[in-house]
């Protein structure tokens, strides 16, 4: 057990406090109206969104996971950050003029007006349980290990501060609450995040470092590369990276209802693109500032971290970060699990009362949505609390969720995709592509981590199997739900009555809004020169 100052502790409890009563404070904008709960009233501009959409993909998960992959692979995994600057670009482009347009308050009941009803049921279904066991409980699970390896506190002790706090305020507050927390979490985030890279840079000489060449000699120059790192051993190539992650990111910006619930509140068209583009360019920062300091760590930390790659970060934290800093640092982890937990709690409720009540009695009211939202909150939180714990024996963290998310995540992209793009898709192809298509993805899953073959529990990504690794599968698994859309589509002989208003003609974005992709894209592909 670690021992933390007086002040550390008294700047972390200020903390809590204040993000609860920031949280509480905000929460009278929602003025109890269903609208306000779970969409922010549509007022949301682009620097709130933008920061949401960050500090909700920003948790603890990330903190320790990208310390922990930085330190085992190196930059490599920073692909999954810079990667989806370019689908948030997609976002803003595509899917954000069709998701306003159609007034939708839930993905869901986007493919419902795409495709039918069943599509509609088996999204719910799936958002609901990606909220509840991955976005939620993983979170939970990564703050505590970090707050353990701190405090000495228990794992459940832990999860229980950390679902107290913030259920408060989202519970009782809605999306308002949400986004104007997130706002002032983004900011924690990064300045503790900066200062810990910082600090690790400024101990190098210590060690003897004085360079970055010298750098490159102490970690292996492969722990430097993006793209060019040795493929035979990290298990997979760029373009697996590349291409897996294009359907992961895509899922994940594009038709996750815990993401785009911030875009759906937006202003206006105009500003939710901005604030799309906006998160893209925030992407680039978790590489330096989460990434490389797990890089940082094997070589001032090696011997003292081991095998035990989970504490990579706090070990730095306690290492490195000097009294009060040491406060901030764990403040940012808090912001982290807080940000990313509100975020599913609040994207939860709002798929269980549209998707779920509201399909059932349509003619609820305002007051009987806000209610039912506010009691889903409380008994998710409950679950996943319970849930979470269990984590603990599934393997690396930030691996581990997005091998949960290849599972459903390929089926899901190919129905938003191709309905978007093309008319000719079917119901029929909608409903057997999701049914079908995540049926196989989670049976070649359970078989890879727990039926032993051929004398290995990995059979998959074994070379003794079929030897393909989970980013390859993903990718496979898009290829194969988009033959089940094209084939279903084509046989149906049912006629799909899509409304005529659901294809509007684009209009043509603002001049701003395409200086900045332009300058987005540009800016990531000087990043890869440089790490190539």
């Amino acid at each position: 057990m670690n021992t933390i100052s007086p002040i550390d502790l008294m700047i972390i409890i200020a903390y809590l406090i204040l993000i609860v009563v920031v949280g509480l404070w905000f929460s009278r904008k929602s003025k109890n109206s269903s609208s306000g709960y779970f969409l922010a009233g549509k007022s949301l501009t682009w620097s709130v969104i933008g920061a949401s959409l960050f500090a909700s993909n920003i948790s603890t998960v990330h903190l320790v996971g990208l310390a922990e992959s930085g330190f085992r692979d190196g930059i490599v995994w920073g692909n999954f950050e810079w990667f989806s600057a370019f689908e948030l670009i997609i976002l803003a482009f595509l899917f954000v003029p069709f998701f306003l347009r159609t007034k939708i308050a839930t993905l869901p009941e986007f493919l419902e007006k795409r495709y039918d009803s069943r599509s509609r049921m088996i999204l719910a279904i799936f958002s609901i349980l990606a909220a509840l066991f991955m976005h939620i409980g993983v979170s939970f699970y990564a703050g505590a290990v970090v707050f353990e390896h701190i405090f000495g506190l228990n794992i459940m002790v832990s999860i229980l501060i950390i679902a107290l706090a913030t259920g408060i305020y989202t519970i009782i507050g809605g999306l308002t609450s949400v986004v104007i927390t997130e706002t002032v979490q983004t900011v924690i985030l990064i300045f503790g995040s900066l200062a810990i890279t910082l600090l690790a840079i400024y101990k190098l000489p210590e060690m003897g470092i004085a360079s970055y060449d010298a750098l490159k000699d102490a970690v292996d120059p492969d722990r430097l590369k993006a793209v060019s790192f040795d493929s035979a051993k990290k298990g997979f190539t760029f373009m697996d990276m590349l291409f897996g992650h294009l359907v992961l990111g895509i899922w994940y910006w594009c038709t996750d209802q815990t993401i785009v619930q911030r875009v759906l509140g937006a202003k206006s068209e105009k500003e939710a693109k901005l604030g799309a583009l906006f998160a893209g360019f925030l992407k680039i920062l978790p590489v330096f500032i989460m990434v490389v300091p797990g890089i940082l760590a094997y070589a001032l930390f090696r011997e003292e971290i081991g095998d035990d790659t989970k504490q990579v970060l706090p070990v730095m934290i306690m290492n490195l970060l000097p009294i009060g800093m040491k406060g901030l640092m764990v403040a940012a982890l808090l912001a982290a699990v807080m940000s990313s937990v509100a975020a599913a709690l609040n994207s939860c409720a709002t798929l269980v009362v549209f998707d779920v009540f509201y399909k059932l009695k349509p003619d609820l009211s305002d007051q009987g949505k806000v209610r039912i939202g506010r009691i889903t909150g409380v008994v998710v939180l409950v679950m996943a609390v319970i849930w979470s714990p269990f984590l603990g024996d599934l393997g690396a963290i930030f691996e581990l969720i997005n091998q949960m998310f290849s599972i459903f995540a390929p089926s899901i992209v190919a129905v938003f995709l191709w309905g978007v793009i093309s008319r000719k898709g079917t119901a029929n192809a909608s409903f057997w592509t999701l049914l079908l298509g995540s049926s196989l993805a989670a049976i070649f899953f359970i078989i890879e981590k727990y039926v032993p073959i051929a004398g290995t529990a990995n059979f998959i990504s074994s070379e003794e199997g079929l030897g393909l690794n989970w980013l390859r599968q993903t990718y496979l698994y898009f290829g194969i739900s988009t033959l089940i859309y094209v084939t279903v589509s084509v046989l149906d002989t049912s006629k799909q009555d899509i409304p005529e208003e659901f294809y509007l003609k684009m209009h043509k974005p603002s001049r701003l809004v395409n200086y900045l992709s332009v300058l987005l894209v540009l800016v990531m592909l000087t990043l890869y020169y440089i790490f190539y």
